[in-house]
């Protein structure tokens, strides 16, 4: 399945925050959403709300403030 461009985006920035981090994606899907299957879905073809994405965005965010301080 191709997935649309900005959602491949979105999964290629959630792998590399994953690999960073050392943390599973159903790790990161519970974390960020409370949703364990979340990464999986998007390689599946979920599309993802413009909020979530935000969600996601914000959790990683803020993660790596976290880390960097």
């Amino acid at each position: 399945m191709t997935l649309h461009p900005s959602i491949q985006a979105l999964v290629v920035e959630i792998d590399a925050f994953c690999r960073e981090a050392g943390m599973s994606a159903s790790a990161f899907g519970w974390e960020a959403l409370k949703d364990r299957n979340f990464v999986g879905d998007l390689g599946k073809g979920r599309l993802p709300s413009v909020v979530t994405i935000d969600r996601v965005r914000n959790f990683i965010r803020s993660r790596q403030e976290a880390s960097a301080a």
